[in-house]
C-alpha cells in the first residue's frame, strides 16, 4: 500500500511511519518541517503534494496538538485543525485517494460525569477547549467529505497516548523531563500541575497499530474510539515515574501549570474498534513510562 502521512515528522507520525514500513507499506510524509515543507493551511500546496504522490491511503495526523496552548491562540488552533483538515480532504477527493483516516481527539467529548462513562462513539460532543472545538469541526468536515463526495473517510477519536519522542507540552513527558533534569542537576523536587485528573492512556506504539488496522478493516463513514478502556490518575503516572528516578524526588504543585478548564476524567469504550479490527492494547503502562523516561534522559543529556 502506498501511504501518505500528514504530520509525518511529528511524535505520532514517526511511530506510524515506522510501523507502516514494518508492515511492508510504501510511506511518504507531508509536514510543515523538513525538506519540501508543506503547510496544510495552504490548500494549493497540499493539493499539489497529494496529486504528485498519488497515495492509496492518507493518514491525516497534521494539525494543532497542544490543548493548553489553544486557550492562548484559539484562531491558530482552528485554522490548523479545521481549515487544514478541509484542505487535506479536498486534496484527497481531487487525487482520488482510496482510504483516508482522519485522526480527531477524545477532547471533543468535553467534561463528563462518572455516570456517563465509559464514553462511546454515540456520546454527545461537548468540547470545552478551543482545541476540542477545532477537532469537532474537523470531524464534521470529514463526515461531509464521506456523505457529500463519497470519500472513504474513517474517523478516529484517540484518547491520551504517550511514549518515547513525545513533546514536553504533554503531561507524562513533561513530568519525565523534569525528573531527568532533576537527576542531571542533582535537584530533589519538581513542579507539577493538576494530578487528580484521570485519563484513558495508551502507548503510542499500540495507537499506530490501531490506525493501520482501521485503514485496512474499518468501515468508511464510521467513527472509532482508540483507547484502552481504563483510566489512571495523573498522580499514579507521577508516582511511578518518581519510583524510576535515580535520586529521591518530591512533587510540588505550581498554580501556573493549571489549565483554565481541566477535564476530571476521560475513559473510553474501545469495543467498536475491537469488533471491527480485533485490536487491543499490548504494551503495559509501566513499560511505556520506563521507555519514556529513558528517552527523555537521552534528550536532556543532549541539551
Amino acid at each position: 500500500m502506498r501511504a501518505v502521512i500528514t504530520g509525518g515528522l511529528g511524535f505520532v507520525g514517526q511511530h506510524l511511519a515506522r510501523h507502516l514500513r514494518e508492515q511492508g507499506d510504501e510511506v511518504h510524509t507531508i509536514d510543515r518541517h523538513g525538506e519540501g515543507a508543506v503547510d496544510i493551511t495552504d490548500g494549493p500546496v497540499v493539493a499539489a503534494a497529494l496529486a504528485a504522490l498519488a497515495p492509496d491511503a492518507v493518514y491525516h495526523l497534521a494539525g494543532w496538538a497542544d490543548v493548553g496552548a489553544s486557550w492562548k491562540d484559539p484562531v491558530g488552533a482552528f485554522r490548523a485543525n479545521a481549515e487544514g483538515t478541509l484542505h487535506v480532504l479536498r486534496a484527497c477527493i481531487d487525487a482520488e485517494v482510496g482510504r483516508v483516516l482522519a485522526v480527531g481527539s477524545a477532547d471533543l467529548y468535553g467534561v463528563v460525569t462518572p455516570e456517563y462513562l465509559p464514553l462511546t462513539e454515540d456520546s454527545p460532543l461537548r468540547p470545552t477547549s478551543p482545541y476540542g472545538a477545532s477537532k469537532a469541526a474537523a470531524e464534521a468536515l470529514a463526515q461531509q467529505a464521506f456523505l457529500g463526495h463519497g470519500l472513504e473517510v474513517i474517523r478516529a477519536r484517540p484518547f491520551n497516548h504517550l511514549g518515547p519522542g513525545q513533546s514536553e507540552h504533554f503531561v507524562a513527558p513533561a513530568l519525565a523531563a523534569r525528573i531527568a533534569r532533576a537527576e542531571r542537576d542533582e535537584q530533589d523536587r519538581i513542579s507539577v500541575g493538576n494530578l487528580s485528573a484521570r485519563r484513558d492512556l495508551t502507548d503510542v506504539r499500540d495507537i499506530v497499530r490501531a490506525y493501520r488496522l482501521l485503514v485496512d478493516r474499518g468501515k468508511a463513514g464510521e467513527v472509532y474510539n482508540v483507547c484502552s478502556g481504563r483510566d489512571l490518575a495523573i498522580q499514579e503516572l507521577a508516582d511511578h515515574l518518581v519510583t524510576l528516578a535515580r535520586r529521591p524526588i518530591e512533587l510540588e504543585t505550581d498554580p501556573s501549570l493549571l489549565r483554565p478548564v481541566d477535564l476530571p476524567v476521560l475513559r473510553g469504550d474501545p469495543g467498536r474498534l475491537h469488533n471491527a479490527t480485533g485490536w487491543q492494547p499490548e504494551i503495559p503502562i509501566e513499560q511505556t513510562l520506563a521507555d519514556l523516561l529513558d528517552d527523555m534522559r537521552q534528550r536532556i543529556s543532549e541539551e
